[in-house]
């Protein structure tokens, strides 16, 4: 690396005698006095400016900028103040996932991240400031679950800064920063009875959709995206081929979870509640786009819709209808004036799910079986999640030795005398 310090108050001059002197510049006595120069991995010249009395500082940092090229650690220090707002803005714009992946990202970076780091310039940032940060949301995100969620999407946009130039390390890397604890796979299914009880304290246009979640396992989105005719009544089947998610803001219809269709089996008692559901509250057409904004529109008669007939906002749902019905059914508590419903994450209709997990694997479903109707990609995640709600496997062990013995016609007698020696 070519690198040198320039003096701005003085120059170098040749005098008529052939002699060279020492000479005061235009600039003396104003501005920075000393120009650290060099040149940059990319052939460009790069420059730090000093004041007067440091040029020993000019010399210590053009070193380590020299160290940084040599072990191949360096960051242009330009580049090192573009701020985390800026970049993580950046970032979310070059993101090429669907828009409905993209969303929930969106509202982690710039609701919880943003507001706390959004100011600092990405070469500055240090563990502790990622130690600080992780504190404050800890005070405002209860659910561990959620803030491991957060912490690994900021986490990317400081590995895509490093990947930049922007940044010679990712703080959430370092050994003193402990990202969230993981949430506890042991899920806690609902019992028959709380079902029972928040079915009941929902308003009775939205009272069958904890019949789809708990009879049939759909998701929330697929529940709100159920079309009529994907229903066999007869055949006793549910066709789940899309749901209603948010993207950029808006509502589009999309493919469930992992673009997998599939088919779920539809009780007895499940369909009575649903053709209960349909002369009580008439499927309606609904037109949304197909997985973002600008998509092709589809149109589909939905089962679920709001009374004045377009399609269900989850956000608006959960707060203004779900939590409603848990604080009547006295699973969360009623808030206090001018306070919101606690959060209950743990208690939303993804617990559903969990309860129709439980029914099968109760009933003696297999897991592969069960990973299918649940939409699962992989058979091995729902053995992690459900596990400890399969059968018991210490009865069929005692069935089994005692199986053993009685094929073998072995019949004790009473207290045995030990053969003489």
């Amino acid at each position: 690396m070519a690198g040198h310090i320039q003096d701005r108050w003085f120059k170098t001059e040749t005098g008529t005698d052939g002699k060279t002197r020492r000479v005061k510049t235009d600039r003396h006595g104003t501005g920075m006095r000393y120009r650290a120069r060099y040149i940059g991995p990319d052939g460009t010249e790069k420059s730090q400016s000093f004041p007067d009395g440091k040029k020993r500082l000019a010399e210590q940092w053009l070193t380590k900028i020299k160290a940084d090229m040599e072990d191949g650690r360096f960051v242009d220090p330009k580049a090192g103040r573009i701020t985390f707002r800026q970049y993580a803005e950046r970032w979310l714009k070059a993101q090429i996932t669907d828009p409905t992946t993209r969303e929930p990202v969106y509202v982690q970076i710039r609701r919880h991240a943003i507001p706390y780091l959004g100011a600092r310039p990405l070469g500055s940032f240090r563990p502790e400031h990622i130690r600080d940060w992780l504190s404050e949301l800890e005070r405002a995100i209860p659910a561990s679950s959620y803030r491991r969620v957060i912490f690994a999407s900021v986490s990317s946009v400081f590995t895509a800064a490093v990947d930049d130039g922007h940044m010679h390390r990712n703080p959430c890397r370092a050994s003193s920063v402990r990202a969230p604890a993981p949430a506890s796979p042991r899920v806690k299914p609902w019992t028959v009875e709380r079902l029972l009880a928040v079915r009941s304290a929902l308003p009775r246009r939205y009272q069958a959709t904890t019949d789809v979640g708990g009879g049939c396992g759909l998701r929330q989105g697929e529940i709100f995206g159920l079309p009529d005719d994907e229903v066999d009544y007869e055949g006793g089947w549910i066709h789940v081929s899309n749901q209603v998610k948010v993207a950029n803001g808006h509502l589009v219809f999309a493919p469930p979870k992992g673009g997998k269709e599939r088919d779920v089996p539809l009780a007895r008692r499940t369909a009575q509640n649903l053709r209960q559901h349909r002369e009580e509250f008439p499927p309606v057409e609904v037109t949304l786009p197909w997985l973002r904004p600008d998509g092709p529109l589809v149109t589909k008669r939905l089962m679920f819709t709001q009374p004045g007939g377009g399609a269900i906002r989850r956000t608006d749902f959960n707060t203004r209808v779900w939590k409603p019905a848990l604080v009547l059914a006295n699973v969360i508590p009623e808030p206090k004036e001018g306070e919101r419903h606690q959060a209950a994450r743990e208690e939303g209709m993804h617990a559903l799910r969990h309860l129709y997990a439980s029914l099968l694997l109760a009933s003696g479903e297999n897991i592969k079986v069960l990973s299918t109707y649940l939409g699962h990609s992989d058979p091995g995640f729902t053995l992690r999640v459900y596990t400890h709600l399969m059968p018991s496997s210490d009865g069929r062990a005692r069935a089994a030795v005692d199986g053993m013995y009685d094929a073998a016609g072995f019949t004790p007698h009473g207290p045995q005398t030990a053969q003489d020696e």
